[in-house]
């Protein structure tokens, strides 16, 4: 039988020297290592110059990073409770900071798509972030302390195509991956110095921890939907914005720095976000996942009506459908999030590591169908894809009120 050991006792940091340094160590960690996996995103146009690649095969780059992170998630996230977590931190950062700078330097295509899969892996290292935040905190203000670290990593979601766009632009695309190499190297090795060691949660075996997951996943008809509906949603998600630096070179000829802005708009709604808790107090999590879903599904309807429009007008409604659609989707992952946790707090981890790798197969997915679409359908079938994908998610949502 396996033994459960004790919750980490090693000589940790004060409370206020938590609150002040590490937890922001641990937010900026969290925000430059999920950060990598969004680089791409508004570069793509550059890159397939640079490499002589169809619209298609350039899709390629973020859907292997996306591929990368599931499974990252699915098979690197629950050593966290195996081993010092302190330790993967570390091995995990460094082999980011090797990816990034390979993926930098490649000079074929084929090698730039190798490191994209190797960049998604090792960017698991923030969820291996978050848990340690959670470790290090008191019970009082444990809430808190993961909460700016989500903050964190929602920062870095939202600020790498503004980043990426801009030094792409007068850099070069080379440039992003050499600075988010040293960043990444450079909060690494800081977190390392800072933390005190972990002690391991469990001697289950890794094998038996993988096949746990399936259990999870087999007993929990919530977990399974909640999995499902933001999977749905995360495919719309990620056709947008895979595709919109392309689509805004063809159509607008507009350069990556306004690819790369157009994630401020994204930041407006999804920073919104926290208002979901207060609606969950409310009226409960399942209903902020439909409303959340109902608002991702109208805002891509909306660039449908982009032909009938002046050209200013257009890019004033893509980036009005951007601030709704990722209001709508974080609010329902933090509705999501909200239902599964309650499921079994003791397998919280392995929990999420089963939700996050259905949502980024799902952004994988979304890349890869998002790409092939802008090539043979334009614009609007991008649009059609997300809209039918997130409509698939609010029909999930529905049938699970039904069935209550």
């Amino acid at each position: 039988m396996s033994q459960i050991l004790p919750a980490e006792t090693c000589s940790a940091p004060t409370e206020s020297a938590l609150s002040t340094k590490i937890v922001f160590l641990l937010a900026t960690g969290a925000g430059l290592s999920v950060a990598s996996i969004y680089y791409s995103q508004p570069m793509l146009s550059i890159i397939g110059h640079a490499f002589h690649s169809s619209v298609s095969d350039s899709g390629m780059v973020p859907t292997l990073t996306q591929i990368g992170y599931a499974l990252g998630i699915l098979l690197l996230a629950p050593l966290g409770d195996r081993h010092d977590r302190r330790k993967i931190i570390l091995i995990k950062g460094i082999l980011l900071a090797v990816t990034l700078l390979l993926c930098g330097i490649s000079s074929s295509f084929p090698l730039l798509l190798l490191s994209s899969l190797a960049i998604g892996l090792m960017a698991t290292v923030a969820q291996d972030i978050i848990p340690a935040a959670a470790t290090l905190a008191s019970e009082k203000s444990r809430g808190k302390t993961v909460g700016m670290v989500m903050t964190g990593l929602l920062a870095g979601i939202l600020l790498s195509r503004v980043f990426s766009g801009l030094v792409a632009e007068y850099f070069g695309w080379r440039a992003v991956y050499a600075l988010a190499a040293a960043g990444v190297l450079l909060i690494t090795l800081t977190i390392w110095r800072a933390l005190p060691a972990f002690k391991v949660q469990t001697t289950l075996s890794y094998p038996a921890l993988l096949r746990s997951l399936g259990k999870l996943w087999a007993d929990h008809a919530e977990l399974r939907h909640a999995a499902l509906a933001q999977g749905m949603l995360s495919i719309g998600f990620s056709a947008f914005w895979s595709t919109l630096a392309i689509m805004l070179a063809e159509r607008y000829q507009l350069g990556s720095a306004v690819a790369g802005a157009f994630g401020l708009a994204g930041a407006a709604g999804a920073l919104a976000a926290p208002l979901a808790g207060m609606l969950a107090d409310r009226h409960g999590a399942n209903y902020v996942t439909r409303v959340g879903a109902a608002i991702v599904v109208v805002s891509f309807s909306l660039m449908f009506l982009l032909p009938l429009l002046p050209l200013p007008a257009q890019l004033a409604l893509i980036v009005l459908s951007a601030v709704g659609f990722d209001l709508g989707v974080q609010a329902t992952l933090v509705a999501h999030q909200t239902i599964i946790y309650a499921i079994n707090p003791a397998a919280r981890s392995r929990l999420n590591a089963i939700m996050f790798t259905v949502v980024f197969i799902g952004m994988a997915t979304g890349a890869a169908l998002g790409s092939k679409a802008l090539e043979n359908f334009g614009w609007s079938g991008v649009v059609a894809l997300a809209t039918l994908a997130a409509a698939a998610g609010l029909v999930i949502r529905m049938l699970e009120h039904a069935r209550k």
